[in-house]
């Protein structure tokens, strides 16, 4: 391994790139190794993949030898994982049980939506059979799901060098039936969730905390651009005269509907106005009628899923900002998201100053936010740092 790596490991970082390693290493995929750096230091030991850029996951900084066996491991992580977010976790029966790297449990995702739970492999070592079938084990037992889904991600299968897996099914309750959908509770709404129709496992539960925020913020009349099943939206209408909100998909705009209604018995607040439409397009159409509004989110997708996307991606977050900030009323509250790890804090701030500076308009900065606690971000990865959130004032 490169000195480059193992600096990068010695301040806090789990991975280990293909590129810094100074030959492959005789062992099977998915295995664990010792890692050394290039003096023959052992700095750890960690899932290796003989497929992936990343090449090592670190897994402990003990040596593998030293090690409880794989599935007691796996069990005193998935344990510690858990009593994080029944310690963190208010106010929902859906949240992100485990989180990857954040939980050292590198290449597993898990979602608990109420009785439902689904789960993402990302590695070769979390798709081995023995390690699939502790982590199933682990996930009857400590969660009693109705059911457990599992959500395929065919491209990172594909890196991964694994077979073909379809979405599906992995457990269901004894003497009940097979689903995948589920209601669930946050922040006092209710939604609903569809394992076979959302992204990755679900239904951004990252945001929850910020749904919360933005409510707290809102007034007026509100603008929620990107709206997907329309949390946002429905936390908006508590606070707000009036809502409007627009996503591309119409999928996603008829379960947001659904959520609308089942709320409505609870509801109160305006009806929703779901638009399906671009929102560039859209944007540019509002702002050259003169519409205005008191509130307004913009939570679009990941602009840049490469560094290579970046200069794209910043001119596409500058438009955006740029049109809400023209519609924002003096005194209105803006809620302006990014999830793209590849752009950073500082350069989304400094996107928007220049989206405010171009409208002449003053944004005073109200919050500054991340993740849900149950998405932790690790101080030596900044990868788990990926979502941004700024509330924030314009004069």
């Amino acid at each position: 391994m490169t000195r480059r790596a193992a600096q990068r490991l010695r301040a806090g970082h789990v991975w280990v790139y293909r590129s810094d390693l100074a030959a492959d290493p005789k062992a099977a995929p998915g295995s664990l190794v010792d890692v050394r750096d290039d003096r023959g230091t052992t700095l750890g030991s960690a899932f290796y993949s003989s497929s992936s850029q990343i090449a090592l996951r670190m897994i402990a900084p003990q040596t593998a030898s030293s090690l409880p066996p794989i599935p007691d491991l796996l069990r005193q992580r998935l344990d510690a994982a858990l009593a994080y977010r029944r310690r963190f976790v208010h106010d929902s029966d859906a949240y992100r049980v485990v989180f990857s790297e954040a939980d050292a449990l590198p290449g597993l995702i898990i979602d608990r939506y109420s009785d439902l739970v689904a789960f993402q492999v990302l590695t070769q070592a979390f798709d081995q059979p023995q390690v699939r079938d502790a982590v199933t084990a682990w996930m009857v037992k400590e969660l009693s799901p109705a059911s457990i889904v599992e959500h395929v991600d065919a491209r990172i299968r594909q890196l991964e060098s694994l077979p073909p897996r379809e979405d599906g099914v992995a457990y269901t309750r004894p003497g009940e039936q097979p689903r995948s959908v589920a209601e669930f509770n946050m922040n006092g709404l209710r939604f609903r969730y569809d394992a076979s129709a959302g992204q990755k496992t679900g239904a951004f539960l990252d945001q929850r905390e910020n749904y919360a925020a933005a409510e707290r913020y809102a007034r007026g009349e509100a603008l929620d651009v990107f709206c997907y099943q329309g949390a946002f939206a429905l936390h908006l209408a508590r606070a707000c005269s009036q809502v409007t909100a627009v996503d591309s998909s119409r999928p996603a705009l008829e379960i947001a509907e659904q959520n609308e209604k089942l709320n409505s018995s609870t509801r109160r607040g305006p009806e929703i106005e779901w638009i399906e439409g671009n929102a560039f397009d859209l944007l540019k159409d509002y702002a050259t009628a003169g519409r205005q509004y008191d509130t307004i989110v913009l939570d679009p997708p990941a602009f840049a899923k490469s560094a290579r996307n970046l200069d794209t991606a910043m001119r596409g977050y500058k438009e955006l900002n740029l049109r809400a900030l023209r519609m924002l009323r003096p005194g209105g509250v803006l809620v302006t998201c990014s999830c793209s790890f590849h752009v950073h804090e500082p350069e989304f701030l400094e996107m928007l100053a220049s989206a405010a500076a171009d409208v002449r308009r003053q944004v005073r900065i109200l919050d500054r936010r991340g993740a849900a606690l149950d998405h932790p971000a690790l101080v030596g990865v900044p990868e788990t740092a990926y979502l941004k959130c700024v509330i924030c004032t314009a004069y």
